[in-house]
């Protein structure tokens, strides 16, 4: 064989060759872009930043198990409390915005945190994406049975007279807000007293030892039916489906913005995560809402509204958060 058959045979081998590679790249392309696609390469994460048993937890742990049914990848809630909810909501803001890691929270540290606190080590607005919000339902107001006022109007004037202690279950919660603005507004003399969770609150509401507290449904409830805790007003727009006769603040003549604002539980990503996950997940929201399951927890906590959808929640988030950060300011108060 001559050097120019060798060439013209290496030539015609190396064509082949780059055919074969061309076909087998070809027909591997599509498992590459399934091997890429999301979620595929690892578990995904939603971080819920309070302890577990709350009504936030409870929406975590049913919608990931809806993920991991619907997409077909292991969804895991981590329980990251502490500092109000700032350290998980931190370590979210910081993580890889790569659809692996989301949070789901409540409004204080997405927003009011930014006056709340004198050194904020992320920005609600700025490091996060809201992907929905979930309602959290109506809160309810309640007094001892033996105080013997049947309405709000009764209980600000009982206190004008006589100074009452009113619960909370945190400083700078919404219960905390409408105290501030009763004082404020109706001239009413309340002190706050904070309490770390609800179940404490309500044990000394049910006794007297403070004259009235504000907290979940689920919350009040057992003592509704015991009789020690009378259900003087709902805050929010809607009344309570569990209690459909007891007529809300506004209702009764309290308009300032903190009655009638909805109470959210922000389901979020990190701020730069790719826009068709976040497509992906508000639309697993809204399927994973008509479910069984997410109604009978909206049912056991008094919730009659479903969460939000894309756009509605970037518009509410935009619009709502502002009237949050305005209120809490008016508190008056650091957490840190």
């Amino acid at each position: 064989m001559d050097h120019r058959d060798f060439n013209r045979r290496r030539a015609i081998l190396k064509q082949g060759l780059s055919g074969t590679c061309a076909i087998a790249s070809a027909s591997l392309s599509p498992l590459v872009f399934a091997q890429a696609s999301w979620p595929s390469k690892q578990t995904v994460k939603i971080v819920c930043n309070f302890p577990p048993g709350g009504l936030t937890d409870s929406y975590a742990r049913a919608y990931a198990e809806f993920f991991s049914k619907k997409f077909g990848q292991s969804f895991v809630v981590e329980n990251r409390p502490g500092a109000g909810g700032l350290i998980g909501a931190d370590a979210v803001a910081k993580a890889p915005a790569d659809g692996y890691t989301f949070l789901i929270t409540t409004s204080t540290p997405m927003w009011h945190a930014k006056v709340l606190y004198t050194k904020m080590p992320y920005q609600g607005e700025r490091d996060f994406t809201p992907i929905s919000l979930f309602p959290s339902g109506a809160l309810i107001m309640g007094v001892p049975s033996s105080l013997g006022v049947k309405d709000v109007r009764e209980f600000v004037e009982m206190s004008r007279n006589k100074p009452a202690a009113y619960g909370t279950y945190g400083a700078g919660s919404w219960p905390h807000m409408v105290i501030n603005d009763l004082n404020e507004r109706a001239s009413a003399k309340l002190t706050p007293v904070h309490y770390r969770g609800e179940t404490p609150m309500w044990v000394d509401a049910s006794t007297g030892q403070v004259q009235a507290a504000m907290g979940s449904f689920l919350g009040i409830n057992n003592y509704l039916g015991k009789g020690s805790i009378r259900a003087i007003a709902a805050i929010g727009n809607l009344r309570c489906p569990k209690l459909p006769q007891l007529p809300t603040f506004i209702e009764q003549g309290f308009s300032a913005p903190v009655y009638g604002l909805e109470g959210w539980i922000p389901f979020v990503a990190p701020a730069a995560t790719p826009q068709d996950i976040v497509v992906k997940m508000a639309e697993a929201i809204q399927e994973a809402s008509e479910t069984p399951r997410m109604a009978a927890i909206r049912d056991a906590f008094a919730i009659p509204n479903k969460p939000t959808a894309l756009e509605e929640s970037r518009k509410r988030w935009k619009e709502e958060s502002a009237v949050w950060i305005d209120i809490a300011g008016k508190l008056g108060i650091k957490l840190d």
